[in-house]
């Protein structure tokens, strides 16, 4: 965009009479009215700031995943009412001093119209490392009084606070990168204190807060790894927000949440990311309820200059996604989200003839009105540097390009289709983020959770996971290779048919993010994540077996990010990864029907959205599966084995290892299963240190996790002795030496050894051995060399060196000289997935279920193979524990 240097009267005429003439402008068609004397007979309050320039005149674009971005030269005003006469007064003014430049955004009110919440951030320190942060701030309109919420500067300067919107009894929910739960669950299992950078590892994620109107009881709510942002309150009482989900995806989406945490899912546009004109990457922001339920958002395309976008609404209620909808409206014709603005607004590169919008806020009068922050399609002319109307005439000008914006307010009449100026716009001037202060009803308030939970669950600072079925894909029954087998449920839960071994899922695996401090808590070297960073780094938080129909009932450590595989009885996953973080409150006790393909736009993870499960658990009270146990007391209807297993025995708790009893069968029991840390400790000479506390080995507490490092858990394993002839260890033939220090080809190409390699000298040579691709060796007169072959052609006729002409270069014996080129060697396994052909290859010959030219049967323990499949599937990271990490050179 380029600075036009018209003059503000020419720009206002041109403007008006571009847009149909007169006060009154038609959205709809060419029709035109007078402007009404008041158009909002009720206070508004609104942000000015100055149009966000860079050194060239050029828009200085904002972004959205960037909420600490400072643009200062804003200020907060309230008018008594919307209409151009009324005067404006500046309630932030005399907060900093005279000259200073300050920043404020993220203006709403309370439900009484009195209190205005919103976010500021002070004056820029100069010449100064250590800046101000963004704050919560309030303004009373009964006794014109202006207060930050958190009164205590060292708390107001623990993180960065913005998006403050009011909850139903007085507090406020916010986005903040305080982390104040998720850093007190760090110092608790005796890591340092620190707010975690979003999946990106680019800044502290921005998660929802609440807090008492003065600043007291600061609570964490959600706990995203990535940003959290834009809370809104429906008439419902759930917040809904804006989610970034970055762990190995990049998506922006709606969800919901209780103001106590709890019911954290997913509301609408999961598989809506490109949604914008031609579809567009777009995303959702400055979201506000309207009167009828919808969500009234800003769609503006992702990395953007124009500062605004369309206005849309979204149905949430009956669509999950744009051409998705929900179960119980399946069938129905429309889309998820439809355009407020009666012209076309265009999100792509090109010129939008409507202009873009801002901000939005509905009136709540009954009229059907909308507050807008609206700018015109505007054209600069370089020759006669002038600004111009979008007419089709002067977009058809040669050289024409997009002016800068002029975003002011406007009242925009969706039953009318007519638009009115409330001010007079500002060349170089926006004015945003615009509410009326006007009474509404209060939403309905929620019971906390705390009030109503289980006094056990609570305690032990845990949540309930049930899922009715594994077996559950989108509806279909689906076994984990994606075999579809209708009655394969019915198949797996009778014992006589399918016994432990034949049953493909035996495992849930919990598994944690880890916490990623930025350089200033934690300086490390990033050489930790190994060979990819792509899963950051994982802490497994333990095992549950799967009942025979599917069925999964777990404790799940409280306000935790966590994700979920499936695993077979090696501990290998055979699900695909669950892309999504998952969280519970305390006593909370969530349920899933199923399963979901990671592509799959069926709606998922949302309950009241998606079908009733396939599994329908007992058929009847009394009901007993077929051929389990007449031990276990009978089912009531509906219960799945899980439920009927919990209601016994108690809810299962996670364990370390992959522990399985058959607690089902009713004749012959199948064989116990167990692969444990322990086990591989006492089987090897010396023994290693275990990923986990021996504590959490034997009584898993909500607080274990299990955290595997390469070199002190992965390389020993390669390290120990067999209890083989030679004492031998798979280093002593994966190795460019032999016992007698003789030089020697490293069996199969693979070198185990723990000397460090040379390119990457925080990794040892055996890791980028397995993980990267390497060349042959061969031993030339007792020297190890790097092999070379000559190189082919495509149809495997030799290649010889010629020279610029094209002819055969020659050697002295007068024979054309071979072009040689190295053999490659593929890496052996695939960080990420255990299950990969590279990987498979791998296990199954440690496991004896391949042999080539060496038997490794029995060369590791079942345990050992375990912990190389478990940290394979997280990531294959180098550390998963930053803190053990060397620190940056």
């Amino acid at each position: 965009m380029k600075y036009g240097f018209s003059g503000t009267l020419i720009l206002i005429t041109t403007l008006l009479t571009a847009c149909g003439g007169g006060g009154g402008i038609s959205i709809a068609g060419n029709n035109t009215q007078d402007p009404d004397p008041v158009v909002v007979d009720y206070p508004i309050a609104y942000v000015k700031r100055a149009l966000p320039l860079d050194n060239n005149g050029n828009i200085d674009s904002e972004n959205v995943l960037d909420p600490t971005a400072f643009q200062p030269g804003a200020a907060l005003y309230i008018r008594d009412r919307a209409n151009a006469s009324a005067r404006e007064i500046n309630i932030t003014a005399g907060v900093f001093g005279d000259d200073e430049l300050y920043d404020v955004k993220d203006v709403n009110a309370s439900y009484d119209g009195t209190q205005i919440v919103f976010a500021m951030r002070a004056p820029e320190v100069e010449n100064s490392d250590i800046q101000p942060t963004w704050n919560i701030w309030l303004y009373d309109l009964t006794t014109s009084t202006l207060s930050r919420v958190i009164t205590s500067n060292t708390i107001a300067e623990e993180g960065e606070d913005v998006a403050p919107y009011f909850l139903p009894d007085g507090r406020i929910v916010f986005s903040s990168t305080r982390q104040s739960r998720s850093r007190a669950i760090l110092q608790d299992t005796l890591r340092l204190r620190f707010s975690a950078l979003t999946d990106a590892r680019d800044t502290k994620a921005f998660v929802l807060h609440t807090m008492n109107s003065d600043g007291s009881n600061i609570e964490q709510i959600t706990f995203n790894q990535s940003h959290d942002l834009y809370p809104v309150v429906r008439a419902d009482g759930k917040i809904v927000y804006l989610r970034w989900d970055r762990a190995q995806r990049n998506n922006l989406s709606l969800y919901t949440v209780k103001p106590d945490g709890s019911e954290n899912e997913i509301l609408y546009g999961y598989h809506s990311q490109n949604t914008g004109t031609n579809n567009t990457q777009a995303t959702f922001t400055d979201n506000q309820i309207m009167p009828d339920g919808r969500v009234m958002t800003i769609l503006q395309a992702r990395n953007s200059d124009k500062l605004g976008g369309d206005l849309v609404a979204i149905d949430g209620e009956n669509f999950i996604d744009i051409g998705q909808p929900t179960y119980a409206n399946a069938g129905s014709s429309g889309e998820g989200q439809a355009p407020l603005s009666l012209a076309t607004v265009d999100l792509t590169d090109n010129i939008s003839p409507h202009g873009y919008f801002n901000s939005a806020h509905p009136l709540y009068d009954g009229t059907n009105r909308l507050l807008v922050s609206w700018s015109p399609c505007r054209l600069y002319d370089a020759t006669t540097n002038r600004i111009l109307p979008c007419t089709d005439a002067n977009l058809a000008l040669p050289g024409i390009t997009e002016a800068n914006p002029l975003y002011s307010l406007w009242i925009y009449d969706l039953d009318s289709g007519i638009q009115r100026p409330v001010m007079t716009p500002e060349e170089n001037v926006m004015v945003t983020d615009a509410i009326t202060l006007e009474a509404r009803s209060n939403p309905t308030f929620l019971i906390p959770l705390s009030v109503t939970a289980d006094s056990d669950l609570l305690s032990e600072g845990v949540g309930v996971l049930h899922i009715r079925s594994i077996y559950d894909l989108d509806g279909v029954e689906t076994l984990p290779d994606g075999t579809i087998e209708p009655g394969a449920i019915a198949r797996l839960s009778d014992p006589a048919q399918t016994n432990a071994a034949n049953r493909p899922a035996r495992f849930l695996r919990l598994t944690k993010a880890t916490s990623i401090p930025d350089d200033d808590d934690l300086d490390f070297d990033n050489t930790a994540f190994g060979v990819s960073n792509a899963r950051g780094m994982r802490e497994i938080l333990g095992y549950v077996p799967i009942e025979p129909d599917g069925s999964v009932k777990v404790k799940v450590p409280a306000e935790v990010a966590f994700t979920i595989d499936i695993v077979d009885s090696n501990g290998q996953r055979i699900s695909q990864p669950h892309l999504n973080w998952l969280s519970l409150k305390p006593g909370e006790q969530k349920e899933c029907t199923g399963c979901h393909a990671s592509g799959s736009g069926e709606p998922h993870g949302r309950l009241d959205a998606q079908g009733p499960s396939l599994h329908n658990g007992a058929l009847n009270a009394g009901y007993v599966y077929p051929n389990t146990d007449p031990t276990l007391t009978a089912a009531t209807a509906g219960e799945t084995m899980a439920e009927i297993y919990a209601r016994i025995n108690g809810v299962r708790k996670p364990s370390v290892n992959m522990l399985f009893t058959d607690d089902w069968s009713a004749g012959v029991k199948d064989p116990d299963l167990s692969l444990t840390y322990a086990s591989i400790d006492a089987l090897n000479t010396p023994p290693a240190s275990a990923p986990v506390s021996a504590s959490c080995q034997t009584n898993w507490q909500a607080d274990c996790r299990t955290v595997i490092n390469y070199e002190d858990h992965i390389q020993p394993l390669w390290e120990f002795s067999r209890g083989l002839a030679g004492n031998a260890t798979c280093t002593n033939c994966h190795n460019r030496v032999d016992s007698m220090s003789n030089a020697q080809v490293p069996a199969g190409q693979l070198e185990l050894t723990n000397q460090y390699d040379d390119q990457v000298t925080t990794h040892m040579v055996s890791y980028r051995e397995l993980f990267t691709a390497d060349v042959e060796l061969e031993l030339d007169g007792g020297t190890l060399i790097i092999r070379q072959i000559q190189a082919t052609d495509g149809n495997g006729n030799p290649i010889f060196q010629t020279d610029n002409n094209g002819d055969p270069i020659l050697d002295g014996d007068g024979n054309p000289i071979p072009v040689l080129v190295t053999v490659p060697v593929n890496p052996s396994l695939t960080a990420g997935n255990s299950g990969s052909n590279r990987s498979r290859t791998f296990f199954e010959r440690l496991s004896g279920q391949r042999v080539d030219t060496v038997d490794h049967t029995g060369f590791m323990s079942d345990s050992e193979l375990r912990l190389i499949r478990e940290w394979v599937d997280n990531g294959a990271q180098y550390y998963n524990n930053p803190e053990d990490a060397p620190l940056a050179q």
